[in-house]
């Protein structure tokens, strides 16, 4: 089981062409989010973008170098809180800063799309080395563990499915105001 230094290292040692990451969960519990989430949800302005500036600058300069990096968001409407402020918080700045955001809607997703979230949360890196993310019923991370062939082919394969039926993230947030933290503060 890695820890996330363990983690951290094995994506840097497999993240040469594509990483893709497949986020599940209603909420998580990270200490990188400090008090956000409770800011996000008083209605304060948005973070200072300072504190996020060596994480969009990691994903700038790995893209500016032909790093792919995605992110497949699973959502089931209504959302929680967290996923409102991750999708306002976090995937807007994400984005602009070069990672490819994707929201599988499943409330108007093909049939079978559901079985994703069965799969969990995972790290697809070149499309070969899967590693599977563990968490606790609150969100917490416990651990990750990479997952070897053949089981290694059910994740791709899921994840290829999901991607190609998922829309953008800017293009989904457009048109889905209601999720807004202005729809909710009014």
């Amino acid at each position: 089981m890695l820890d996330l230094a363990g983690l951290a290292a094995f994506i840097a040692e497999h993240h040469s062409r594509d990483l893709i990451r497949v986020e599940t969960l209603d909420r998580y519990v990270s200490a990188s989010d400090g008090s956000e989430l409770e800011r996000f949800l008083r209605g304060e302005p948005a973070p200072d973008r300072a504190a996020k500036a060596s994480w969009l600058n990691r994903i700038r300069v790995d893209t500016d170098a032909g790093r792919v990096w995605r992110r497949l968001r699973v959502v089931d409407p209504p959302l929680t809180d967290y996923v409102r402020y991750a999708c306002e918080w976090g995937y807007t700045d994400n984005t602009a800063a070069g990672e490819q955001v994707r929201v599988l809607d499943l409330s108007g997703a093909p049939v079978g799309a559901r079985a994703l979230v069965g799969v969990g949360d995972f790290y697809l890196l070149d499309d070969t080395r899967v590693v599977a993310m563990r968490y606790d019923q609150a969100g917490v991370f416990t651990g990750a563990e990479p997952v070897g062939d053949p089981y290694a082919e059910v994740y791709r394969a899921a994840v290829r499915a999901a991607w190609s039926n998922a829309e953008p993230f800017d293009r989904w947030w457009s048109r889905h105001p209601e999720h807004h933290r202005s729809a909710a503060v009014r």
